[in-house]
């Protein structure tokens, strides 16, 4: 059971909506020991496992797009699972729509895309898949918003993504 304490809600919230869900996803990976495994994916639920996928997804695509995200072990945890269908039930809508684009490009390019590489083929990647250019563009300018809505889908659900003490 995820337990947060109701004055660190409120003193994150205070802050903004980027504090507000860092401070769950915080508390998840805590609960994982800083990684998911086969043994601790049962310590969280669906909601939970929906934010923790968000936060791996904008931290990776921040810092280096779509191949970074795959390249850093995230594919089959946004791609392979319901992420983007949970997303859109939290409200961000726009962003369910850039996943499900961006899985059509990683379905057929997987193995590719998830081959271990040196430094200088990760950085070829970013030439060959630059059909990625264009959605993280597009990312970028919906991110703030669909950041809100999902901040928003959480302080109206609270209680499915911890316990609040």
């Amino acid at each position: 059971m995820i337990q947060l304490k109701d004055s660190d809600l409120a003193a994150a919230a205070e802050k903004g909506m980027d504090e507000f869900l860092l401070l769950f996803t915080n508390a998840y990976l805590q609960t994982v020991d800083g990684k998911l495994t086969p043994d601790n994916m049962s310590l969280l639920n669906g909601s939970q496992h929906t934010l923790l996928a968000w936060h791996f997804f904008t931290t990776e695509m921040r810092d280096g797009g779509f191949v970074q995200l795959i390249q850093n072990g995230y594919g089959g945890y946004i791609f392979g699972n319901p992420f983007a269908k949970a997303i859109k039930q939290f409200g961000a809508t726009e962003l369910a729509k850039l996943i499900y684009k961006a899985k059509e490009i990683y379905d057929p390019n997987k193995v590719a895309l998830e081959r271990e590489t040196t430094d200088e083929e990760f950085n070829a990647l970013y030439v060959d898949f630059e059909v990625f250019d264009e959605l993280e563009e597009i990312y970028f300018d919906i991110e703030e918003q669909q950041t809100a809505l999902i901040a928003a889908y959480v302080d109206e659900h609270i209680t499915d993504f911890g316990s609040i003490q």
